[in-house]
Order: C-alpha cells, then sequence, then structure tokens
C-alpha cells in the first residue's frame, strides 16, 4: 500500500498491476471481436469509454449484429450488470468523503476495480491519508488499461489479415468456465441446472425467427421464475 510520502501516482499503478495484465488481454479480445463483427476501430473505443462495462460490452456487440431490439438490448444488459447495484451500496460509505471524484468513482466501479478499492484500508488511516485521490486514480488506471486493451486489438484486427474464424466463442468459453467455477464455489447445482434446461427448451421450442431473438431473454425471465418458486415453495435455497 502507498506510504505517506509517497507520489500517489506510482503508487496507485502497483497497487493497480494485477488489473493492468486481466485488461489489456481481455480489452485486446474485445477490440477483436468488435472488429470481427463489422464495427470500426473508433466505435470499439469510444464504446470502451462510454460503456465501460466488460462482459457487458462483448453482450451487446453480439446483440446488436443478432438484430435484437434496443429494448431486448437494455433489459438482458440490465440482468446482466444488475450486480453492479450491490457493488455500488457496498461503496457508499467509502465514496462518501471522496468529494467530486466519487461520480467518476460510481460510473468506474468495474468487478475488478471493486476487488481493489473494497481491499484498501478504512478511511482515516495513517497508511493511506488521501484515499478519496488515490481510489480516482487506480479507478483511471483500470479505465486506461481496459480502453488500451480495447484499441491494440481493434487496430490489430483492423491491419493484420488474420482469420478471425471461432474468435466470438471466446466469450462463450469465458463464461462457461466462470460458470463452473461459480458452481463448485457456490455448491447449489439447481439453478445452473435449470436455466440450462430452459435456455435449451426456448432455443429449441420457440418457432422460427423468434428462437433467436427472445431464447435468451426468455430463458432467463422463465429461469429466475423457477428459482424463485422453488426456494419459496420448499422453503430452501436451490
Amino acid at each position: 500500500m502507498e506510504p505517506v510520502n509517497q507520489p500517489l501516482l506510482p503508487a496507485a499503478f502497483r497497487y493497480s498491476i494485477p488489473v493492468f495484465l486481466g485488461y489489456i488481454a481481455l480489452g485486446a479480445a474485445f477490440g477483436i471481436v468488435a472488429i470481427e463483427r463489422g464495427y470500426p476501430w473508433y466505435l470499439a473505443v469510444t464504446m470502451g469509454i462510454v460503456m465501460y462495462a466488460g462482459a457487458g460490452q462483448f453482450i451487446a456487440v453480439g446483440l446488436f449484429a443478432a438484430g435484437v431490439s434496443l429494448w431486448e438490448a437494455v433489459l438482458i444488459e440490465f440482468v446482466v450488470n444488475a450486480r453492479h447495484m450491490a457493488y455500488g451500496i457496498s461503496m457508499l460509505r467509502r465514496f462518501q468523503n471522496a468529494g467530486v471524484f466519487r461520480f467518476y468513482l460510481i460510473f468506474a466501479l468495474t468487478d475488478e476495480t471493486f476487488a481493489l478499492l473494497s481491499s484498501l484500508p478504512p478511511a482515516g488511516s495513517a497508511e493511506l491519508p488521501r484515499r478519496g485521490r488515490f481510489m480516482f486514480l487506480v479507478s483511471l488506471l483500470d479505465h486506461i488499461y481496459w480502453n488500451t486493451g480495447i484499441l491494440i486489438g481493434a487496430l490489430a484486427g483492423s491491419l493484420i489479415p488474420w482469420n478471425f474464424d471461432g474468435v466470438g466463442f471466446a466469450l462463450t468459453a469465458l463464461f462457461i468456465v466462470l460458470m463452473i467455477e461459480q458452481m463448485f464455489r457456490v455448491k447449489r447445482p439447481a439453478p445452473f441446472v435449470i436455466s440450462g434446461i430452459t435456455a435449451a427448451a426456448a432455443v429449441f421450442l420457440l418457432p422460427g425467427e423468434l428462437s433467436g431473438r427472445l431464447s435468451l431473454l426468455s430463458a432467463m425471465i422463465i429461469s429466475l421464475g423457477l428459482v424463485q418458486f422453488f426456494e419459496t415453495r420448499f422453503g430452501t435455497e436451490c
């Protein structure tokens, strides 16, 4: 952690190195996927600056490429990113004395930035006397790492004649790995089984064009309803 008399920016950079290593790689992957889906490099970077949603950006690119309606995309993104509400509530007290920086801190609170900021010493600690500014610098650096990775990937995808077949599956593979890890961590397989069954049913049972446009949305709504029903009906967590 940052000593009292040490410059904040170098300390924030050292503190955020783990995120730097991950965001450069994942940002580059998003840049490549965006180019592969037909978006110009500058739009991919703009999306990273304005939206800054990590997995939400991958999902948004896929949704728009699939031609879903705006309200469907908004609802899916809301469900995917709803976890940030819990992050934000838990960080309200930490951001309370951050002054004008708190507005950017709220916007830039990604999963990885939350992990860094939530591990900081408490407010008023002699170890971190300029806490608000330090949190701002960590958040800003993470934002820069992400967009630098996007720029690298987008430019590489635009200038180098690579074969992008299968690159889009990288996000699917990432979510499969995260799902398996989550299953082992929470030791509650029922929600995952219910979600898998409803997703397969939505794909195969919805007719024609509706299958491609509504399968994800309908599967999310039905699986959430079923999980809630079983927990309410049997009084135990699925």
